[in-house]
């Protein structure tokens, strides 16, 4: 009888426990179905629709997705974001490996040397964008002369067609201090003796580089890249930014940079919904970006956890 008894006091001091846990957990639960759940389902339903947030919306079945494949500016959009993901992407990952491995090493102003390497990361991207643009200016901007100074014709970053997505790959290998903190934390974790066996058979600093230092690293790269490749997908305010900035001149001209030069998947669904005000060829943009980047990012996972079981990291 006092078994029982204790058995049900126990049953129902749990359950207060679940309902208070419950209560408290409430604002949160409220707000993830009002703002993540709600509008995640309502745009996937608007993706099936003709809307414009001011009239009702009505049901076109996949005529939004018939038009994507259609439209010479979604694919346009489309290949410069995957130039951002598959170009800039790697040229970040390597000049933040490539500070890593300079901060890494223990000589005087260290210290020093790492914190003006990250200090770009922690810059308003508005303001480090302006400063850019400015830099990129063909007559006054900084890059061109110092280019001019070894005597090299600097090209016009932002007005030519041809060179505004590597001024953007410019542009995004100046912020890759968070990444070269990771990259130095995983520097700081291979085996010196590795090093020392490898001087011992002769091995030189680029040999010791390929064959130790990156094989070590491995998962971690990998962990980064898988990053960096979901965050070119969300390509966005740097390039809003410029065209908005140079609004009423040749780079101005259209929404997307010369020739749509970098009109972004991303800036092209902010168009179509703001400026257009399709918000179901927006909605079923989004979507279709989604799966794109789900597919890809398991892809890449799939990849990380092979480079994990040969590198021994579980």
């Amino acid at each position: 009888m006092t078994m029982r008894r204790k058995h049900s006091s126990m049953t129902l001091l749990e359950k207060r426990s679940f309902r208070n846990g419950l209560l408290f957990a409430l604002p949160w639960i409220i707000g993830f179905l009002a703002f993540s759940v709600y509008p995640l389902c309502m745009s996937l339903y608007y993706g099936f629709t003709q809307f414009n947030a001011v009239t009702t919306p009505k049901w076109v079945g996949l005529q939004n997705f018939q038009w994507l494949l259609k439209d010479a500016t979604v694919k346009k959009s489309l290949m410069n974001t995957l130039f951002m993901a598959f170009v800039s992407m790697p040229v970040n990952l390597f000049v933040a490996l490539m500070l890593a491995s300079i901060v890494v090493k223990d000589f005087r102003g260290r210290t020093l040397a790492r914190t003006f390497f990250f200090l770009p990361s922690i810059i308003p991207m508005v303001a480090a964008t302006m400063v850019w643009i400015w830099m990129f200016d063909p007559t006054y901007g900084y890059i061109n002369n110092v280019l001019s100074a070894i005597g090299i014709r600097g090209p016009n970053w932002l007005i030519d067609a041809r060179y505004t997505k590597w001024a953007l790959v410019l542009m995004g290998s100046w912020t890759t201090g968070t990444t070269m903190l990771v990259c130095m934390a995983a520097l700081q974790e291979v085996p010196v003796s590795y090093y020392e066996s490898a001087e011992i058979d002769g091995a030189n600093g680029v040999q010791k580089f390929f064959r130790i230092t990156i094989p070590c690293m491995a998962h971690v790269l990998v962990y980064q890249a898988i990053l960096s490749f979901i965050n070119s997908f969300q390509y966005f305010q740097q390039v809003y930014i410029i065209v908005t900035a140079n609004s009423g001149t040749k780079m101005g001209a259209s929404l997307g940079g010369p020739q749509n030069s970098i009109m972004m998947y991303p800036l092209y669904i902010f168009h179509n919904a703001f400026t257009y005000l399709k918000m179901g060829r927006a909605a079923a943009m989004a979507w279709v970006l989604f799966v794109i980047v789900a597919i890809l990012t398991v892809i890449l996972t799939r990849i990380s956890r092979r480079v994990n079981e040969n590198a021994g990291v579980e």
